[in-house]
């Protein structure tokens, strides 16, 4: 299997135990930032850091009110509500949060979060829910990350009613503004 590289000091890197994908992918995290990154959250929210399985560490007791996930993952480190009990009693939560792990490194780390904020805001907007069709949350299982589908909704009528809103704030706006000195 050849040594590990200089770095695997680094949490996490159980060269061993994983396969070479897992392996690339954890050290694509470590490259990429990502998981630097999710260790200095867990850091600063006071989290408790263990080592998981295929190099995953896990972030345990994050309680900050956003994101509201029980789960949610920044790189190659899972943070864990303390709702959750233990990662071990989660198994599907688990493989759902390693796939937002490869998905970090597959777009290159920390440009993930605003791709999965583009696509929970065009899940919205079909189905008022922002992980039904998330394609994140879809390819690493919805019912895995504890999500149900929603039905999708027409688009044109949603479309509608915001201009509507919009239309009728800048109305608004201009009705209360008018006369006033600029």
């Amino acid at each position: 299997m050849g040594s590990p590289p200089a770095f695997a000091w680094a949490p996490g890197l159980h060269w061993g135990t994983m396969d070479t994908w897992e392996r690339t992918r954890e050290v694509a995290n470590w490259l990429n930032l990502s998981t630097i990154s999710g260790l200095l959250l867990a850091a600063g929210t006071g989290c408790n850091i263990e080592g998981g399985a295929r190099g995953i560490l896990y972030a345990r007791n994050y309680t900050p009110v956003l994101p509201k996930a029980g789960a949610f993952t920044v790189g190659n480190v899972v943070f864990f509500r303390p709702s959750l009990g233990t990662p071990a009693q989660r198994p599907a939560l688990l493989s759902h949060e390693e796939t937002h792990a490869t998905q970090y490194a597959l777009c290159l780390g920390l440009p993930f979060i605003p791709l999965y904020f583009a696509a929970a805001g065009y899940s919205w907007l079909r189905t008022s829910d922002p992980a039904s069709r998330n394609i994140f949350e879809r390819a690493a299982d919805l019912q895995a990350g504890g999500y149900r589908e929603r039905p999708v909704r027409k688009l044109l009528p949603v479309v509608a009613a915001g201009l509507r809103r919009g239309l009728r704030l800048a109305t608004a706006t201009a009705r209360t503004t008018k006369g006033t000195p600029a």
